[in-house]
């Protein structure tokens, strides 16, 4: 499959959502007209397991904190909130796929009557719900300090190529967030 070109929304830590350094990307019709069975076999081919077909996604924000995670639009369409409440809106059509790093907070704010997502993650990974008006302190550092130690996918869930997005994106280093990594540490 040709490179296809792929927006990308960056994020940095808001308040106790750790979001991520690598950018969210947005395949605008990367998988031709949705379709559940055809998002479902591209994800699949592409190693992106573990999936689930659902109206839409949870409406209140949430991230993930053990596993990265891709949500297809397989019918209608979906607005949803990114990086936390007043963050990115964003609406996503039949066809679409959103490409979330762990640590991103999302939550469903529109949909069509007709919605139908799929998700996956990579491997088969298990997820966890992580929301931010229950995490304590010492939740959010753990969660952020196991979202640092997931590996880069070894592949895209729509192109089945190399996320070079990710691999390209800056180190904690580079992107100004050692005080962040550092105070995971500090009780």
């Amino acid at each position: 499959m040709s490179r296809i070109k792929v927006e990308q929304h960056w994020s940095r830590p808001n308040g106790m959502l750790p979001n991520s350094r690598f950018p969210l990307l947005v395949h605008r019709n990367g998988i031709p007209g949705g379709g559940a069975d055809a998002v479902q076999a591209r994800f699949r081919g592409n190693g992106w397991l573990n999936n689930w077909r659902y109206p839409g996604v949870y409406t209140y924000p949430h991230f993930h904190s053990t596993t990265h995670e891709c949500l297809g639009v397989a019918a209608g369409w979906m607005e949803v909130e990114l990086f936390g409440k007043g963050g990115l809106r964003m609406r996503v059509n039949a066809g679409d796929v959103i490409v979330m790093p762990a640590g991103v907070s999302h939550s469903m704010v529109g949909q069509s009557d007709d919605v139908l997502m799929v998700g996956g993650y990579p491997d088969g990974r298990d997820w966890d719900n992580m929301q931010e008006e229950h995490l304590t302190e010492e939740l959010r550092r753990a969660a952020a300090k196991r979202i640092m130690m997931l590996p880069i996918p070894p592949r895209d869930p729509v192109t089945g190529e190399t996320m070079i997005e990710w691999i390209e994106a800056p180190s904690t280093v580079e992107a100004d967030l050692n005080d962040f990594r550092d105070g995971l540490d500090a009780l």
